[in-house]
């Protein structure tokens, strides 16, 4: 019997739920899959993130809710928000998004420039980051496939992340070799703000570009 059924429908949050592993469902999906250490180009921050910092690290140890909701409003939007301040990203909090009945569901965030020109998915979770990368490259295949997404000369590579709030990873999606990538690099969060930041910023700051991305000897 299939790990996924071609008869039923799927949404975003059941592939988490189902605890699919990352590699089934790319392979299902006809998307190559790999699993190693990224090196992602980082944007310049144009602003002061010591501020944000200090009060991500005041407020990180009284946080005790492990609820994913609570964790996104007190640890990822004061970082999203940050960025709307200062720069002319746009962010689409709990965006519906339907491509087919397996590639459909609730985006957390995507992150645009100019109405969708340039694209970033964010996947919050309270933990298991393992399968919340199954739930981001389900999101990630649904938007490499989306009819609004830009065409591949416009943004070639796709970018997500999952995150816990404190801890952040990252993927990639060549759109044009149809290969994912699972970074296993860990950022934490607030020790690594600033690169973290730098790194969700990068394909946005690159309009009409394709986006660079490589993976680390």
């Amino acid at each position: 019997m299939p790990i996924i059924n071609p008869n039923e429908p799927y949404t975003f949050r059941k592939y988490f739920d189902l605890k699919i592993d990352p590699i089934d469902l790319a392979l299902y999906f006809e998307y190559d899959y790999q699993k190693q250490r990224l090196s992602l180009p980082q944007a310049t921050v144009s602003f002061d993130a010591a501020q944000l910092t200090e009060r991500i690290e005041r407020t990180l140890p009284r946080i005790l809710s492990s609820n994913e909701q609570t964790k996104r409003e007190m640890l990822v939007s004061p970082i999203l928000r940050s960025i709307l301040e200062h720069t002319a990203v746009q962010i689409r909090i709990e965006y519906p998004l339907k491509v087919t009945e397996q590639l459909q569901g609730v985006v957390d965030y995507l992150l645009s420039v100019h109405n969708l020109s340039q694209l970033v998915v964010i996947e919050a979770k309270n933990d298991d980051l393992d399968y919340g990368f199954t739930q981001l490259l389900a999101e990630m295949i649904a938007l490499d496939q989306w009819e609004r997404s830009p065409n591949v000369t416009a943004q070639s590579t796709l970018l997500g992340a999952v995150t816990t709030g404190s801890v952040w990873q990252f993927a990639t999606l060549n759109r044009q070799t149809k290969q994912l990538v699972q970074g296993v690099n860990i950022y934490k969060v607030p020790e690594e703000l600033d690169v973290v930041i730098g790194i969700l910023l990068y394909p946005l700051t690159q309009p009409q570009t394709a986006t660079k991305t490589g993976v680390a000897p």
